[in-house]
């Protein structure tokens, strides 16, 4: 069932679901395949179409892959304010972190989790290179995150799992040295929909005209 936000609503209210991603929900895969669709509309380098993606919703797999996102935290090891740093002076930043380890201790209860490939290494590419390789799939990853807000569910951009993407690409057998791991994206139902407008700067605070 869509929400039948307007274009505006979804924009600014698609946020990061970590605590009301709903994991007792199982989630269709043809709504997934749906929302994929839209999202492969997003423009990309050439009309190459040269992204793969991968979308695991077996549990024995998703638990898998939640216990590499877990050691790529380091939860066992590390202590929990490392993660409270990254946030510092943030409004709200300590229920970023804090809701950042929710997530990791129910990432193995996910309905699905969303794995997008880029062609290519960025290894010792120059900037010029890497561009067009990143430019070429953020963008469609971020239109699935907008279908899935329509149609009442929701995720998270999380890139923290790239610590063990060689791990993560045996478990999926991905060609690791054909193919670049964008994030681990967690997939499911939220709890509610009633998402609402966060704090960011102004606009009159990061916005210049002909020149930096």
């Amino acid at each position: 069932m869509k929400l039948n936000l307007t274009v505006d609503e979804v924009l600014s209210t698609t946020r990061a679901v970590r605590r009301r991603l709903d994991v007792t929900r199982p989630v269709p895969r043809a709504l997934l395949e749906e929302c994929l669709e839209l999202a492969l509309q997003a423009p990309n380098g050439a009309n190459r179409n040269e992204w793969r993606w991968i979308i695991a919703d077996d549990p024995e797999l998703v638990a898998k892959l939640a216990a590499e996102y877990k050691a790529a935290m380091g939860v066992y090891q590390g202590s929990r304010t490392g993660a409270a740093a990254l946030t510092d002076d943030v409004p709200g930043g300590d229920r970023i972190a804090t809701s950042a380890y929710a997530l990791a201790d129910k990432l193995h209860q996910m309905p699905a989790i969303l794995i997008p490939l880029m062609a290519g290494r960025p290894e010792s590419k120059s900037l010029a290179e890497q561009s067009p390789m990143w430019g070429s799939i953020l963008q469609a990853v971020w239109s699935f995150f907008l279908a899935l807000r329509e149609r009442g569910l929701g995720s998270v951009w999380t890139t923290v799992a790239s610590r063990r993407e060689k791990q993560i690409a045996e478990l999926l057998g991905i060609p690791h040295d054909r193919y670049t791991q964008v994030g681990m994206f967690p997939i499911a139902y939220t709890v509610g929909t009633d998402f609402k407008k966060v704090y960011r700067k102004p606009v009159s605070e990061v916005l210049s005209y002909n020149g930096f």
